[in-house]
């Protein structure tokens, strides 16, 4: 095992995010993505993420499914409390409560603070603000492609983001539109919670995207362009809250489609995103994606 520790830096949107690589795997500083948000109190950032019961679902499942060594008895102690509004959960507490490895609490002036995998981390940045997240991204992919670091680092985004999230695959589906749902499409019941996103997002089930796409392989979760990659995140997370919530199927597909049109229109009319279509496409280029 490689235990060399690589540390270098991420210029998003003017702030500087510290990323450092251990034992072959990047860990992007927490502590930097939350000073977007607070710059004076990143720490209370953080703890507020950890805190929300949607965000402790998504580090949990992440360390149950990448961590042999997690404590999962410890875990579900924490999950009972987690719905309760004075639950309260902090990097350190995590890490040494349940022996987790998504999380890194670093000590030090200059180097310190938490650093997290970065599956955890883009869920993160996501929760702070959709178009942050597309910074990240993009800045990470940037980083990969400079040649005195990708020696060290074998890494694309769309393997990163397919570990936690659903995939999505838009070859016949149009790229810069949402659909305006009939009210067939409302007032339909669907079995299968990711048909109820894949409406919202794509206007079909994903029957009914094989039934117009014979000769493709694959569903229409495999592939999508970061755009819908980021909202097709954003709506899961969403849509667990909402039935958190006891929101009926109906009301949650209305919700979903209109959250992915304003989203989808905030992001493809934020002129300083540049490059991401480009990148999209290198990473297109680059990847072979298993059929």
């Amino acid at each position: 095992m490689n235990n060399k520790t690589v540390s270098t830096e991420l210029n998003v949107k003017d702030n500087l995010i510290k990323v450092i690589r251990i034992n072959n795997i990047d860990y992007i500083s927490l502590t930097d993505l939350a000073r977007y948000k607070n710059s004076n109190n990143p720490g209370d950032v953080i703890i507020k993420w950890m805190s929300n019961k949607s965000s402790f679902d998504f580090y949990s499942l992440w360390e149950e499914l990448f961590n042999e060594k997690f404590k999962l008895a410890e875990s579900r102690e924490f999950k009972n409390d987690s719905a309760s509004q004075s639950f309260t959960m902090s990097p350190s507490r995590w890490i040494n409560m349940t022996n987790a490895i998504g999380f890194i609490s670093k000590r030090g002036k200059y180097d310190g603070g938490t650093f997290a995998h970065p599956d955890i981390a883009l869920e993160f940045a996501s929760w702070i603000d959709p178009a942050f997240k597309l910074y990240l991204i993009k800045e990470f992919e940037r980083l990969k492609y400079n040649e005195n670091y990708q020696n060290k680092i074998e890494w694309s985004v769309r393997r990163m983001l397919s570990k936690t999230n659903y995939k999505i695959h838009t070859d016949s589906i149009k790229q810069n539109i949402v659909p305006t749902l009939s009210e067939k499409q409302k007032q339909f019941v669907y079995a299968d919670e990711a048909d109820v996103i894949n409406v919202a997002l794509f206007g079909m089930t994903a029957k009914e995207w094989r039934e117009n796409n014979p000769d493709l392989k694959g569903n229409i979760r495999d592939y999508t362009d970061i755009l819908h990659l980021v909202i097709l995140s954003n709506l899961e997370v969403l849509n667990a809250n909402m039935i958190e919530n006891n929101l009926s199927q109906r009301e949650r597909l209305e919700k979903l489609n209109n959250t992915a049109k304003n989203e989808l229109e905030i992001l493809t009319n934020d002129r300083n995103i540049i490059g991401v279509q480009k990148i999209d496409k290198q990473a297109k280029n680059m990847i072979e994606i298993p059929s």
